[in-house]
Order: C-alpha cells, then sequence, then structure tokens
C-alpha cells in the first residue's frame, strides 16, 4: 500500500453564467480589456460581437485549403502532362501530346481532393480534436449550455488568473452565477 494521498484535482478555470448576450460580450470584452487572454465564450446560438469581443484571431484554415488546392492541381496536372508527353506520348486522334482541354477534369479533381482533406484534417488539428471530455463538463450547470444558458470561462492557464480576483471580476459583471472548474484529469 502506498502512503501517498492522491494529487488534488487541478483548477481549470472560472465559469460564469449570464442572463442574455449583451451580458456576455460586454463581459468577455471587459475581461479582454483587463488583460485576460485565455477565455473562451459556450453559447447554443451564435452571439454577434462575442468572437470580436474575446479576442479571436482569423484561422490559418483557408489559406491552408488554398495552399493545398494549388499543390493538387499542380500535381493533377503535372502528373497527366508527364504520362502524355514525356513518359508515355501516344498520337490519339491527331490530337497534340500536350491537350490543355483534356488535362482540366482531372487537375479540377485533384484540386478538390487536396483541399477536402486539407479542410477536414486542418480543421481537426486546429481544433484540438479528438478530446472526448473537457473539463468544463464538470460543472454542474454547464449542461445548459446547449439549450439555453450562456457562459465565460476564464482559464487557469491565463497568467493573470487568481482564482479569487477573477471569481469578484466576474461576479463584478453581472453573472448570474460563478463557479470554479477543476480538472479531473
Amino acid at each position: 500500500m502506498s502512503d501517498h494521498a492522491p494529487a488534488a484535482p487541478a483548477a481549470f478555470g472560472m465559469l460564469a453564467e449570464f442572463a442574455d448576450e449583451e451580458a456576455l460580450v460586454r463581459a468577455a470584452a471587459a475581461a479582454r480589456a483587463s488583460g485576460y487572454t485565455c477565455m473562451d465564450a459556450y453559447t447554443p446560438i451564435p452571439v454577434e460581437g462575442l468572437y470580436e469581443a474575446l479576442g479571436r484571431r482569423r484561422s490559418k484554415l483557408p489559406w491552408m485549403v488554398l495552399g493545398a488546392g494549388i499543390i493538387g492541381g499542380s500535381l493533377g496536372y503535372y502528373l497527366q502532362y508527364w504520362i502524355s508527353v514525356i513518359d508515355y506520348p501516344l498520337n490519339v486522334g491527331g490530337r497534340p501530346y500536350h491537350s490543355i482541354p483534356s488535362f482540366i477534369p482531372v487537375t479540377f479533381e485533384m484540386t478538390i481532393l487536396f483541399s477536402a482533406l486539407t479542410a477536414v484534417i486542418g480543421m481537426i488539428m486546429l481544433n484540438g480534436l479528438p478530446r472526448p471530455h473537457h473539463p468544463i463538463f464538470n460543472a454542474p450547470s454547464f449542461a445548459g449550455a446547449s439549450t439555453d444558458k450562456l457562459f465565460l470561462c476564464i482559464e487557469a492557464e491565463d497568467p493573470h488568473y487568481d482564482a479569487e480576483a477573477v471569481r469578484a471580476f466576474l461576479a463584478d459583471q453581472d453573472a448570474v452565477e460563478v463557479q470554479e472548474v477543476m480538472d479531473d484529469a
């Protein structure tokens, strides 16, 4: 038997519930203005202005998809060019070896294939998936986040995080309820 006591779970962050969208956006903007950077909001509906209030940056995914599409189209075209002109040229019906119109379907399909695969894989990687359990699910009232409740969570990894100061800050922002979320992992 071991004499070591199990480690107490670390704090994931402070979760605040808000009554309406405006209060949530105001609280997110105030948190950002106060220097908090590691925070997230959970809502059942899109809330206008919340993305900007949280200080989110634009995703790199569109640029990744564009780059993959260009690479896929180029590879598809080059593959056909190599086969038809350099490696195994065949004169079919008197057409030229380098026939751009006949190369269009494969080039298009390779562009779509590379773009789609990059979009799916990039989205999974940028979202940090798979993550079957998130510490925020430990909060008892969080079950309403998918139906009718609005939440703002300031995470403990934030450089300015102090549990009592964050609790007081969120309470001053007209939060309905403020609770600490523990990370049991």
